[in-house]
């Protein structure tokens, strides 16, 4: 049982090790839209703070700040961040035959397209489900969460969300070692 053990200890390490996203490795991050307006103020102790660099296109960030995880969350990533599509290519024999139908389709209007007006996924912006004063960094490469807090707001003034995001920065910069 003791070799069994040091073996589940072992294997947690390594795995600690080759996974690789850490708090550490984080310097620019992209914030979503938060309750209550909180993305602005942690934006603005971020910055001027000088702890992060925020940025305004996901592409370029290490991280993202949200105040929620799950599917909502992975539905904002995919569209934030979309997998490469991978194309197959088509084999001679079926583009020439494919060619001979759409010459004898070309006429033929299709029953069934898709709409113009398509709305993006509503769990990607619903605020449904959101643990309030939970807020979570996320490397999208890897779907890692390397940093986490909870403090809730009294409140909802102005002062409120600064003191909140002045508290959650500082709570950063400790985890990060920085004074």
């Amino acid at each position: 049982m003791e070799g069994m053990k040091r073996l589940v200890l072992l294997w947690t390490c390594c795995a600690a090790l080759v996974s690789g996203a850490e708090l550490s490795d984080v310097h620019t991050v992209y914030v979503l839209k938060m309750s209550k307006g909180l993305d602005q103020y942690l934006a603005n102790r971020l910055t001027n703070e000088h702890v992060f660099q925020i940025v305004t296109d996901p592409k370029l960030a290490d991280a993202v700040l949200t105040e929620h995880i799950g599917e909502s969350f992975q539905a904002k990533l995919d569209e934030l961040f979309p997998p490469p599509a991978i194309e197959k290519p088509e084999k001679p024999e079926k583009a020439e035959k494919a060619g001979k139908k759409k010459d004898d389709e070309a006429n033929v209007t299709p029953l069934l397209t898709d709409t113009v007006n398509k709305l993006s996924n509503p769990a990607s912006s619903s605020s449904f489900g959101r643990a309030a004063g939970t807020l979570f960094l996320v490397v999208p490469k890897s779907h890692q969460v390397v940093w986490s807090a909870f403090e809730m707001p009294k409140d909802s003034s102005s002062k409120e969300m600064d003191r909140l995001a002045a508290n959650l920065v500082g709570r950063i910069k400790k985890d990060l070692g920085r004074k």
